[in-house]
C-alpha cells in the first residue's frame, strides 16, 4: 500500500532514510527526562519509525490526509490513542498536552507559515520545534535585521526562540520531488518571559511594518501614531514632531526584535 501525494496538502512525502535520521536526531528534547512530541503531518511515517525508536519521547501524531492515516495504522504498531487524524491548525493543543511538548514534522509547504504562527500562540507550552520547510522559508525565519528576506516571521519568531537553520535538503530527497530546495531548522525557547511591552500591540506594530517594507516606517505607522495623538490630545504639529524621530526614518528590515520592542513602547 502506497500513500498518493496530495498537491492540494502541499505533500511531498520525504524518501531519504539518512536525512529523516538526521531530522530526528535534531530534537533535543532537553526539558525533560521524557517529553511529550507531536509530530505534525507524518505521512508515510518516514520520521515515525525512527521518533518511536527514541526512549526519551512520549510520540502523539496528527495527520488530516485520510489514506495517510491508514497507512500508518496499518504499518505501524501502537499507532492507536498515539495517532489523531485532523487539522493540526485547528486542534485545541490545551486539552491534548496539559504541560510541556515539542513539535516536529516535514511540514506542508502551503502551511508551513501558519504552522509557526500557531507555535507562537503556545509558546510557553512549546519549548523546540524541528520542522523542514520550504528553503526561502527557513531562512526568512533565521534571517537577521538588514537582509530583504528578514520579516514578520523572523521578528516574531525570534522574539521569543533561538533559531537555527541546520542543513539544507535538495529535491531529490522527496516523491514528488518539489520544485524548490528545502531546509531543516530548530527552534529553541529562549529565557524570554516578557516583552517588555504589550505583545498584542507589539504583533500589530510588526505586522503593519512589514505591510510596506519598502517604504520609511512613518509611512505604515502613521495611523497608529495618529491614534496615540487623538488619546493624548495632540496637535498636527506635535504628531509631526513624533513622527520625525529617527526610528521613523527607518525601514522594518533594519530593526531588531528589541528595537521593535523600543517602538511598540513609543506607539503605546
Amino acid at each position: 500500500m502506497e500513500v498518493r501525494a496530495k498537491k492540494a496538502l502541499g505533500q511531498h512525502f520525504l524518501t531519504d532514510q539518512k536525512v529523516a535520521r538526521s531530522i530526528v536526531d535534531a530534537l533535543q528534547a532537553e526539558s525533560a527526562s521524557v517529553l511529550q512530541v507531536l509530530e505534525v503531518g507524518p505521512g508515510m511515517g518516514v520520521l515515525t519509525q525512527y521518533l518511536l525508536e527514541r526512549e526519551d519521547i512520549d510520540l502523539r501524531l496528527i495527520e488530516l490526509d485520510h489514506e495517510s492515516v491508514d497507512y500508518l495504522l496499518t504499518h505501524f504498531q501502537g499507532m492507536q490513542g498515539r495517532l489523531m487524524e485532523g487539522d493540526f491548525l485547528q486542534l485545541k493543543l490545551e486539552k491534548i498536552f496539559p504541560s510541556e511538548f515539542a513539535i516536529i514534522g516535514n511540514f506542508p509547504y502551503n502551511i508551513s507559515s501558519q504552522i509557526f504562527f500557531k507555535v507562537l500562540d503556545y509558546k510557553d507550552r512549546i519549548p523546540e520545534v524541528v520542522g523542514m520547510v520550504q528553503k526561502e522559508v527557513a531562512e526568512r525565519i533565521a534571517e537577521k535585521p538588514g537582509s530583504k528576506t528578514y520579516g514578520i516571521l523572523s521578528v516574531l519568531l525570534q522574539a521569543w526562540y533561538d533559531i537555527e537553520y541546520l542543513f539544507t535538503v535538495g529535491s531529490g530527497c522527496f516523491a514528488p520531488p518539489p520544485k524548490v530546495e528545502s531546509a531543516v531548522i530548530r527552534l529553541t525557547r529562549n529565557g524570554r518571559t516578557s516583552l517588555g511591552c504589550d505583545e498584542k500591540l507589539f504583533k500589530t506594530v510588526v505586522k503593519t511594518a512589514f505591510g510596506q517594507r519598502r517604504k520609511m516606517m512613518r509611512n505604515p505607522l502613521k495611523p497608529l501614531a495618529a491614534a496615540k495623538a487623538a488619546r493624548l490630545g495632540w496637535s498636527p504639529e506635535e504628531l509631526q514632531a513624533f513622527l520625525a524621530q529617527p526610528v521613523f526614518t527607518q525601514r522594518p528590515e533594519q530593526l531588531s526584535v528589541e528595537d521593535f520592542v523600543a517602538l511598540t513602547n513609543l506607539l503605546a
